[in-house]
């Protein structure tokens, strides 16, 4: 028998069976407004003997999954208690395996780490070989095929005293009820299963949370919903804004990767298509604002890890901005996700994180700088690595504005007299404007641009910018993940033109943050002024380098980038970016120096430092 692969879609066509399924529509309201709820029909869920007696034209709407209610030894003094029935407010059923040591029971407790997402419970049940599935820069072998896709293994935290539980939530596997993603509905079952798992005779009452990207969305709103039990969360890569941060980034479509992402979903009823609502409600609504935590709300302790790399990353650290929770750290890498959870010293760590909360042993957790970051440089190599800091963005950041000219295709620290400007095919061209740096500079936090620009021939305009490092000689250098495979360009911000409406409650001046809420478009000859949020980052310049501004109408995927990411840009004609005079075009970057300035005596504040009682 030929093991079950699921089936992966690649381009243009990412998501495309979504368009065959049947589709549920039903009416909701939350906090007074009312839209209508997208269910896209599930792959159904069925036995592998179900399976293979299908029809071909069948097996493309099913997935083999098991459900076999039992107790099992998993593992050498792992037992696994499968597919247990957990009911939440509503009745609605949900099923999880629960791992945890052979010894715990009534008379030796220990605490639960909630594995939350939509991936399924058992993603290896089918596979060969000891692989838990996609996860590049991860060696075979190195993740027990009881480990969900994307979070904690068993196999390790079982032997180190904690509970596994991997949960099929809400409309999974044979989950009852339709499936949510992220949002109030999440949040509120997993309430309920963290209140549920702390009752248990095994459980000592303590239940964390580990996983990234989707286990790591579901903690904020869980957290937000502060169920008595929750000791603590571990969310490695997570988006605090679904809009903003994967739909509709910079108000440009990108709807094809979050059908890709929940194609092969298996369940009973029907999913929650957010590309199907992208399309429905391009604007922001109350089903976008519905999957923004209210991360003042959140008040458990948090570690937190961002790669600066990942299109997680703006919502990772923002999360832990925002978050109210008064313990908190921020991990800033420049690994890609998989790599970095997996990695055997911060295993270790999670582990200390967990024990000092969910056990209450003295560990010296809190000693833990409460920031600590990777400052890149090209390649794999770190100008420092796990720089600690107290907080983000660093308070010494000295703002600078790199003012850019369209007629030496330059920046410079001054501001441009002569007006300039410069344009290119909004579908194959680009703009790029380069800074020399004089001297060694790094450069962390929030970059944006503030630019005036101009569409030729059509009525909008999609932006995307990349801040690239290049060498003295002209050579790019791209930031690499796992090892030399994947090389990223440099941070990138995303801006639709007609969204350039900027919220004036979210925005900083640091960090402009679009409203979304209606479309200005553009005017023959019209031409206006755009912020664009840039990602944050850490990165230096030595003396001699460039820091490159490129501005284009396109995602440009070279070199090779991980991440299958497709945006449905609307361009036409020319886009033009003015500059200079009463165009005033810059780019504005955070510059680091020294933590102490070196050119004052150092003078001890008394309140800050009192004396030793025994003086």
């Amino acid at each position: 028998m030929a093991p079950w692969k699921p089936r992966r879609e690649e381009g243009d066509a990412m998501g495309a069976e979504f368009e065959d399924r049947k589709q549920t529509i039903i009416e909701k309201t939350i906090n007074g407004e009312t839209y209508e709820q997208i269910y896209t029909q599930m792959l159904k869920p069925v036995t592998m003997e179900e399976w293979e007696k299908l029809p071909e034209d069948e097996k493309a709407l099913a997935k083999p999954y098991p459900f076999d209610p039992h107790t099992y030894e998993a593992a050498p003094g792992i037992i696994c208690e499968q597919d247990v029935a957990v009911e939440m407010r509503d009745g609605i059923k949900l099923y999880c395996d629960i791992f945890r040591p052979k010894t715990s029971g009534a008379d030796e407790q220990v605490p639960a780490i909630l594995a939350w997402s939509n991936y399924g419970k058992r993603p290896n049940e089918y596979r060969t070989g000891k692989d838990v599935g996609f996860t590049p820069g991860v060696p075979e072998g190195t993740i027990s095929a009881m480990a969900k896709f994307e979070t904690v293994d068993p196999t390790y935290w079982c032997n180190n005293g904690y509970a596994v539980i991997n949960v099929d939530i809400r409309g999974v596997g044979y989950s009852e009820g339709y499936h949510d993603q992220f949002g109030i509905q999440d949040g509120q079952d997993g309430y309920d299963f963290i209140e549920w798992t702390a009752q248990q005779p095994w459980c000592n009452g303590k239940v964390a949370m580990a996983g990234s990207s989707a286990l790591a969305i579901s903690q904020w709103h869980i957290a937000a919903q502060q169920p008595p039990h929750l000791a603590c969360i571990a969310p490695w890569e997570g988006m605090s804004d679904m809009y903003r941060e994967s739909i509709y980034e910079g108000g440009i479509p990108s709807i094809a990767f979050t059908r890709f992402a929940t194609l092969g979903a298996a369940g009973l009823n029907g999913i929650d298509d957010q590309g199907a609502m992208g399309l429905k409600y391009p604007l922001m609504n109350v089903y976008w604002r519905n999957k923004i935590p209210d991360f003042s709300k959140i008040e458990v302790p948090m570690y937190a890890c961002a790669g600066w790399n990942h299109f997680h990353l703006r919502g990772t650290i923002m999360g832990w901005r925002l978050a109210g929770s008064k313990d908190k750290w921020l991990r800033a890498h420049r690994e890609f996700e998989w790599p970095d959870f997996y990695m055997p010293e911060n295993i270790e760590e999670l582990k200390r994180f967990f024990d000092r909360y969910c056990k209450g042993i003295n560990n010296g957790w809190e000693m833990t700088p409460r920031v600590r970051i990777d400052v890149q440089d090209a390649y794999d190599e770190l100008a420092e690595e796990r720089r600690p800091e107290k907080e983000f963005p660093l308070a010494r950041t000295q703002y600078r504005k790199l003012h850019l000219d369209a007629a030496t295709m330059t920046a410079s620290d001054g501001a441009v007299a002569s007006e300039s400007s410069v344009s290119y095919d909004a579908n194959e061209g680009q703009a790029e404007f380069d800074y020399t740096f004089a001297e060694d500079t790094e450069i962390t936090g929030y970059m944006k641009l503030h630019a005036w620009v101009e569409a030729k021939g059509h009525d909008d305009m999609d932006l995307f910018i990349t801040i690239k490092k290049i060498s003295a000689e002209g050579v790019e250098l791209p930031v690499c993940v796992f090892g030399d495979t994947s090389p990223h360009p440099g941070a990138w911000g995303k801006l639709r033109v007609s969204h350039r409406e900027l919220d004036p409650e979210q925005s900083t001046d640091f960090q402009p943050i679009q409203s979304h809420e209606r479309e200005l478009k553009l005017s023959p000859g019209e031409i206006v002024s755009i912020d664009v949020e840039i990602n944050p980052t850490s990165r230096k310049w030595y003396a001699g380098e460039k820091l490159r501004v490129q501005i284009c109408g396109r995602y440009i995927r070279e070199p090779y980038w991980i991440e299958p990411l497709i945006w449905e840009t609307d361009n036409a004609g020319e886009h033009v970016v003015h500059t200079g005079g009463e165009h005033d075009s810059y780019l504005q970057i955070p510059v680091i120096g020294p933590k102490h300035d070196r050119t004052k005596e150092f003078v001890i504040d008394p309140e800050a430092h009192p004396p030793h009682p025994i003086f």
